[in-house]
């Protein structure tokens, strides 16, 4: 008995011991790291690292910026610090950093506005510790709105496969499914569009040949089908109405190039839903017939739509014109009575002739002070661009001046920007970039300060810090919500699937196939659309 009372005391005693060692040995790798900051030869270089987090402008509240330190050696000691609050001390053999999520909200909530420092040591074979030069970010004052949703797919030309709308906590890596196409038939599911940046008003846009294409309306947890294609939407802000365009896109390839991939709008027209009413309305200066409208967004007083319009010069529809390469589309704008549902006069915001490129994608922060758009080539399908970049006008200058004039954003790179969206502080965009990761475009979130000066962008952060490297889905479409969508998955399917919808019969124009019927809901609308 007595020898079997030893024989348990003396195992006891192994497991305390093993899990004291297994404990400090993490601390003894963070001891060494910290002396290796007194005695370690230093570089006057940043270490190299994957995603580059180096030089960035961060939100307050952001997922850890975790990464690989891509430099060659055996032990890896990493020291995140700022003003306040305690350090993070991170050491391993896989230089692989892993920010421990509660640390870093606190370390950051410290210092909004402020500095952060990254020390990056690294052991060499021979036992030689090598010191970089620090990376110094800088931690906004202000934050970025804790919701991102985007659209996920494959980039093929040939089929969309799964295609889902997801949305993105940005303060942690949790990540829920809005929507996917399996709930309905593996249709197509895409432009989602809020109002004022809330989830409670917003858009989403279906084509199914099973099921038709249609918008959904989510208006406070009611969710109904609306029996007409939506394209590219924006909502009034008094969310009392919707302009939407009506395209038809046609995809074709070049036989050679960096890009093969190409999108023509063959025919196109704005309109917009009365959704008190129920109604869809056009007016003469927004759906003519030798024009093509298009990307469509309201000022954030409600007061002025801002689209893009491009001559129509070709009559057949259903045929890539031979000069497709010379469609170059104008910024314009008109007034707006949304109390009197009256159009004013209609305005060139700047001219595809001036600016010799082709003028797409309008946004405009919600304090109405700064309108950023992209300009590329030619063409109204920016991401198939690589000239494609940002640019932005001061309007509360214009309005002084009466001039427009623009510059191109900070942000760029040298592959295809497109599909941006402000956050509801105009502090922060979201956008979609090609650069390291071309055909996939990737999510990231820009700084713009009180000046219109945009900052080195953050990529979306991911808690596998090699996520990106052999993640074969796209990102397109991001936009910043201060909610999640609550409306459960199924909730939206099954308003697809049934039968009931708000039959609205679209305005004449010759984008319409008939006049007073709706597109014929056989045929999914643009399948091969990023």
């Amino acid at each position: 008995m007595r020898r079997r009372a030893l024989y348990i005391a003396v195992i006891v005693v192994v497991l305390v011991v093993a899990g004291v060692v297994c404990r400090s040995v993490p601390a003894l790798s963070v001891l060494q790291g910290r002396s290796a900051l007194h005695a370690a030869r230093r570089v006057e270089r940043p270490a190299r690292i994957h995603p580059d987090y180096s030089g960035v402008v961060a939100p307050p509240n952001i997922a850890p910026l975790n990464f690989v330190v891509q430099e060659e050696g055996r032990r890896f000691y990493v020291r995140i610090a700022a003003e306040r609050g305690e350090p993070i001390e991170i050491a391993n053999r896989s230089g692989r950093v892993l920010i421990p999520e509660r640390p870093w909200r606190r370390l950051l909530e410290a210092n909004a506005g402020k500095n952060i420092h990254v020390d990056i040591c690294v052991q060499a074979d021979d036992g030689a510790w090598t010191q970089f030069e620090p990376m110094a970010n800088r931690i906004a004052a202000e934050p970025i709105d804790d919701v991102l949703v985007y659209r996920k797919l494959h980039p093929g030309a040939g089929a969309w496969g799964r295609i889902g709308i997801y949305q993105r906590d940005l303060r942690s890596f949790d990540e829920s499914l809005v929507l996917d196409n399996r709930y309905f038939s593996n249709g197509c599911v895409n432009c989602h569009t809020f109002c004022n940046n809330r989830t409670d008003k917003m858009l989403l846009g279906i084509r199914s040949s099973e099921y038709g294409s249609s918008a959904l309306l989510v208006d406070d947890g009611d969710v109904r089908k609306i029996g007409t294609k939506f394209t590219y939407t924006s909502w009034h802000p008094s969310g009392r109405l919707a302009v939407y365009s009506v395209n038809a896109v046609s995809q074709f390839f070049h036989s050679s190039g960096h890009e093969v991939r190409d999108v023509i709008d063959l025919d196109s027209h704005l309109a917009y839903y009365v959704a008190e009413a129920g109604v869809t309305k056009t007016a003469p200066d927004i759906a003519k017939k030798d024009r093509l409208e298009t990307y469509p967004t309201w000022s954030p007083d409600g007061r002025y739509l801002y689209f893009c319009s491009a001559p129509l010069t070709w009559t057949q529809r259903n045929v890539v014109p031979k000069d497709y390469d010379q469609i170059k589309y104008d910024l314009m704008r008109i007034a707006y009575d949304v109390e009197r549902d009256e159009w004013g006069p209609l305005e060139t915001v700047l001219s595809a002739a001036d600016t010799g490129l082709s003028i797409l994608l309008p946004r405009i922060s919600p304090d109405g002070r700064w309108l950023v758009f992209c300009m590329c080539e030619y063409g109204c399908f920016p991401v198939y661009r690589p000239g494609s970049d940002l640019y932005i006008i001061d309007l509360e200058a214009a309005a002084r001046t009466g001039r427009y004039e623009y510059r191109k954003l900070e942000a760029n790179s040298d592959q295809s920007e497109s599909w941006h969206s402000w956050s509801s502080n105009s502090r922060w965009l979201a956008f979609s970039s090609k650069r390291d990761s071309a055909p996939f475009t990737r999510t990231y979130l820009a700084y713009v300060d009180a000046e219109g000066r945009a900052y080195k962008p953050v990529l979306l952060p991911q808690k596998d810090p090699t996520f990106y490297d052999s993640y074969l889905r796209t990102y397109s479409v991001p936009e910043l919500a201060t909610e999640p969508v609550r409306t459960t998955r199924e909730t939206l399917a099954r308003a697809i699937r049934r039968p009931e919808r708000i039959s609205v019969i679209p305005p004449i124009t010759m984008a319409t196939p008939q006049a007073g019927t709706a597109p014929p809901a056989s045929k999914p609308w643009t399948t091969e659309r990023e």
